[in-house]
C-alpha cells in the first residue's frame, strides 16, 4: 500500500487543530466572525496547504520552505488565540486546548524539520 500524506503524523495533528478551531471560532460574535474569523480561518488553511506542499517536495531547500512558512502561521495561530481569550472570544479551558493542540503541531513540525536537515 502507498504511503499518503494522510499517513504522516504533522498532517492528522494538523487536520485535529483545524477541526477544533472551527468548532471554537462558530462560538464568536458575528460581527467578529466576518473579520477576524476569517483571518484565522485563511491562515489556518494556507498552513495545511503548506503541508501538502512541503510534502510534494524532493528538494530539501524547497520542503524547508513550506515548513518555515508553516512555522510563521503557528506563531500567527497562537497570536489568534492569546487575543481570543483576552477579548473573552474564547475561555481558559478553549484557550490552553487550543494551544495544546498548536504545541502538537510543533513537535511533528520540529520532528519533520530535523529529518530534512538531515538528509
Amino acid at each position: 500500500m502507498t504511503k499518503g500524506v494522510e499517513d504522516i503524523k504533522i498532517y492528522r495533528v494538523y487536520l485535529d487543530l483545524i477541526n477544533y478551531i472551527e468548532m471554537i471560532t462558530e462560538k464568536y460574535p458575528k460581527t467578529i466572525k466576518i473579520s477576524y474569523v476569517s483571518i484565522i480561518k485563511e491562515d489556518l488553511y494556507k498552513g495545511m496547504k503548506d503541508i501538502l506542499y512541503a510534502y510534494k517536495r524532493f528538494k530539501k531547500e524547497e520542503k524547508l520552505y513550506y515548513l518555515n512558512e508553516l512555522d510563521i502561521i503557528l506563531k500567527m495561530l497562537k497570536v489568534y488565540a492569546r487575543i481570543s481569550y483576552r477579548k473573552k472570544y474564547i475561555n481558559i479551558k478553549n484557550y490552553e486546548a487550543w494551544s495544546r493542540k498548536i504545541n502538537n503541531v510543533c513537535i511533528s513540525l520540529g520532528t519533520w524539520v530535523n529529518i530534512c536537515l538531515k538528509q
